[in-house]
């Protein structure tokens, strides 16, 4: 790339799993356009798509309590479950399409069918979970779901959990054999990959420092070579800001006015990892709990079952932390300066209304290891400290922006896609679900920012996503039919040890 201006049709910023769905959909969908990838790190899926960055697992609402919310009335609405479960099938759907055009080869390296379990102790939580289990059972999403609270049947279930348990309270426990582990972080490599055969231009280590509207109403990109050091520019059409936690600082850049007004606040988090074959061969399962008073709703507590570099691990956290870092490897300066003139009211408010949140954080930051081996044994009675380690995951950095229901500086928990008016620019901002989500959100971005070729693209969106443009929960039949198909397509149907994983693509 010369240090003089050039030009491309379209740009994505980030090697992350959002930039490798959208740059995927996009090569389908119009193959002739000229995609640049920039990229800061040396490799793809370095920071929040990473498998040791998150939980990564496919949320689906199987067995994520959060997503169903006990009503003052005492009924459970399961609207976000619906949300999130369609929106999985729909990444499912994408998926399928790729590992039927062998653009994938192999999915068994990023796909693997685990059952998804919550997990509940003390008879309110219990009493909970049977209305939660009742009101998804009946939905065709959640067919096949089971609950128990005989202590027999959740031994067979979760022998691991279950062994040397003491104690009289009750317990119980919801299961779906239609849940999967998914590896973010080796499908983000597989689709850049496929990108970059599809002639993608991607570029490691490169950073892009500044964001320019230009007078014919394309972008300028100021980027920097950090491997040498020089500066070049580009310009484009059309920009998707996938940079994770800092997206937010580049959007800001952009000096569009649908970006005024945002703030964020980052959020850090800790895993216990067991990697004792003895150990993790007793547990075969994504298991949730209950989010501890005060915490974030990404702070639920699970044990995992993960498949990772084609070995089976144990994952239980995540213990929250607070940094002022957005990105893993990011600067410690990063919170201080993304706050703005037309911003600082919301961040002045969230912070008076989010103390406790705060405090919060930082007595997790203070945890001794002992203390997190306490909260494991509430999963793992007969957990011991020799077999788990800490590692560090990958940062979030939450929305805080001003809302009609939530005030002055609500914090918003969840994904959400930021773009201008006239659809040349877009930026995606917050944490969970993310990746499971992702193609529903790259969808979302492709119908925000190209409306004059959304029509006729629509017959391939539908070859490569048969639900698209439909509801799922108004067709049963079709929901079937997916879940069948991209089980077999994923192969879902039977198990295979991970040793036996490969991929390949092309």
């Amino acid at each position: 790339m010369s240090n003089g201006q050039t030009k491309t049709d379209v740009i994505l910023i980030g090697a992350g799993i959002m930039s490798a769905t959208l740059g995927s959909l996009l090569k389908e969908l119009k193959p002739d356009w000229d995609i640049t990838l920039f990229e800061r790190r040396a490799i793809p899926g370095e920071e929040s798509s990473n498998e040791w960055n998150n939980a990564g697992t496919g949320h689906s609402a199987l067995c994520e309590l959060n997503y169903t919310v006990e009503k003052p009335d005492g009924s459970i609405d399961i609207g976000k479950a619906i949300k999130v479960n369609e929106e999985f099938q729909v990444s499912r759907q994408f998926w399928s399409y790729l590992v039927r055009s062998s653009l994938i080869r192999n999915p068994r390296e990023f796909i693997y069918p685990v059952p998804h379990m919550s997990f509940v102790q003390g008879e309110k939580d219990v009493a909970f979970l049977k209305k939660r289990y009742e009101a998804l059972a009946s939905n065709p999403l959640f067919q096949g779901m089971e609950f128990s609270d005989d202590p027999a049947k959740l031994e067979e279930w979760i022998p691991l959990m279950m062994r040397d348990r003491q104690g009289n309270q009750p317990i119980a426990a919801t299961r779906s054999e239609a849940g999967t582990d998914v590896n973010f972080g080796a499908l983000t490599r597989t689709l850049i990959t496929h990108l970059k055969n599809k002639n993608v231009d991607i570029n490691y280590s490169h950073q892009v420092e500044d964001i320019k509207r230009t007078s014919d109403g394309s972008w300028e990109l100021k980027v920097r070579n950090l491997a040498g050091g020089t500066i070049e520019r580009i310009a484009a059409k059309f920009v998707f800001i996938g940079g994770g936690g800092g997206s937010l600082h580049l959007l800001q850049k952009s000096g569009i006015p649908e970006g005024k007004g945002v703030g964020g606040f980052p959020v850090s988090g800790l895993f216990m990892v067991c990697q004792n074959p003895e150990v993790v061969a007793q547990h075969h399962a994504k298991v949730y709990g209950q989010a501890p008073v005060g915490a974030p709703p990404m702070s639920v507590p699970h044990l995992d079952t993960r498949f990772i570099d084609g070995k089976e691990s144990l994952l239980f956290g995540p213990f929250a932390g607070f940094s002022p870092k957005f990105l893993k490897f990011g600067s410690m300066f990063d919170l201080i300066t993304s706050v703005k003139p037309h911003n600082l009211v919301t961040m002045l408010a969230a912070g008076v209304k989010n103390a406790s949140l705060t405090t919060y954080l930082i007595k997790q930051v203070m945890l001794s290891k002992e203390k997190r081996m306490e909260a494991l044994r509430e999963f793992v009675p007969n957990a011991r400290s020799e077999d788990w380690d800490l590692i560090v995951a990958g940062q979030r950095v939450q929305i805080i922006k001003d809302t009609a229901s939530g005030g002055k500086g609500t914090l918003q928990f969840g994904t959400e896609v930021i773009s201008a008016a006239d659809g040349s620019i877009a930026a995606l901002l917050g944490a969970s679900p993310g990746a499971s989500t992702a193609v529903s959100v790259m969808l979302e971005v492709i119908q925000k920012c190209f409306p004059q070729q959304i029509k006729s693209w629509e017959p391939k969106l539908k070859e490569m996503i048969p639900s698209y443009g439909l509801k799922l929960l108004d067709h049963p039949e079709l929901i079937q039919h997916i879940q069948s198909t991209t089980a077999q397509t994923l192969g879902l149907s039977e198990h295979v040890p991970a040793k036996e994983a490969s991929l390949t693509v092309s």
